[in-house]
């Protein structure tokens, strides 16, 4: 063999192995057929001495060529497209990890409640050994106002000032006052009753300014507490009726949920990225397909200038 046919053969060889490696990168069904297609076009000079074998080469710069760079090309838009993902799925993680370190989960504040219902009972029962014995005691459990401090951002549902002031309106003839707590007469008397038997229920935000509901276990009747100057006042369920419950999540929870649902979705639309081929191209490529499987090409090879001219033309257009 000479040295000349030995070189074109040995090119086209490694041509072949570029376009097998992409085509097992896309894995679009064209690609795979323009490659078998290739490898019996080289088949064909290599067991046929006499053909001429430049006619191999020309194949190859005018058609393999320019295929191989078009889809390099086209390879490399989508690793980097990829890597601006994994980039923003990163700086998620790390938000992530900073709201978990900071976080108050629905866990926490489902703990708390309870331990709030047991600090105010004992508190309201204590307030009511104070007014009776017209004592000075604070009736106060330990950081009773921690809990709104914690969580009233998060987890208190939202409500206009208005409804705000409307709630905590009272006559100063209908309380008992000392120097720690306003509380209604009525509601005094009811949690007597009771024997002081009551849970949180929710909390209420308007602007930074906080109020607790609380229920009764044995009676469907609600009071407030409003941390600011520890008043107690019965409140109208009613009133509240219109606010949504439905989601207990705290914001900074919410928030980690969203990205990790975010996170979820760039890695799926990472995985559909990286063989993404525009449709146009697919097109181009059915195109050429069709011409090299034609049975004459030998005879029109001269006729792959215009499709190569097409595919080089592709290499520099917005397309890809």
């Amino acid at each position: 063999m000479d040295e000349n046919r030995l070189h074109i053969l040995n090119e086209s060889n490694r041509m072949l192995s570029k376009l097998q490696l992409l085509s097992v990168f896309f894995a679009e069904d064209v690609i795979f057929k323009i490659h078998l297609r290739s490898q019996v076009i080289h088949k064909l000079f290599e067991t046929n001495p006499d053909l001429d074998i430049n006619k191999l080469e020309l194949f190859h710069v005018q058609f393999t060529a320019s295929l191989v760079d078009l889809l390099r090309k086209i390879k490399k838009r989508n690793e980097n497209n990829i890597s601006l993902l994994f980039d923003e799925i990163q700086l998620n993680k790390e938000m992530i990890a900073k709201l978990n370190d900071a976080v108050y989960t629905e866990k926490n504040y489902n703990l708390d409640k309870q331990r709030q219902s047991l600090k105010m009972n004992l508190s309201l029962r204590k307030l009511f050994q104070v007014l009776s014995d017209n004592s000075t005691e604070n009736p106060f459990s330990k950081n009773i106002n921690a809990f709104s401090s914690h969580f009233a951002a998060d987890f208190f549902y939202s409500i206009s000032p208005a409804l705000f002031a409307d709630l905590i309106q009272y006559n100063p003839a209908d309380v008992y006052t000392n120097s720690y707590a306003i509380i209604q007469k009525k509601l005094m008397g009811v949690l007597c009753k009771y024997n002081f038997k009551t849970e949180f229920y929710c909390g209420l935000n308007a602007g930074g300014q906080v109020i607790e509901l609380y229920r009764f276990l044995d009676v469907e009747r609600c009071f407030l507490y409003l941390p600011s100057n520890n008043l107690f006042l019965f409140c109208d369920i009613d009133k509240i009726s219109n606010i949504d419950r439905t989601n207990n999540l705290s914001k900074k929870e919410k928030l980690i949920h969203e990205l990790n649902d975010k996170n979820d979705k760039l890695l799926s639309s990472a995985g559909a990225m990286k063989a993404d081929m525009p449709v146009e191209i697919k097109t181009l490529l059915a195109e050429n397909y069709k011409k090299i499987e034609d049975i004459n090409f030998l005879e029109n090879l001269s006729n792959f200038d215009v499709q190569a001219n097409i595919l080089k033309t592709m290499l520099n257009t917005d397309i890809i």
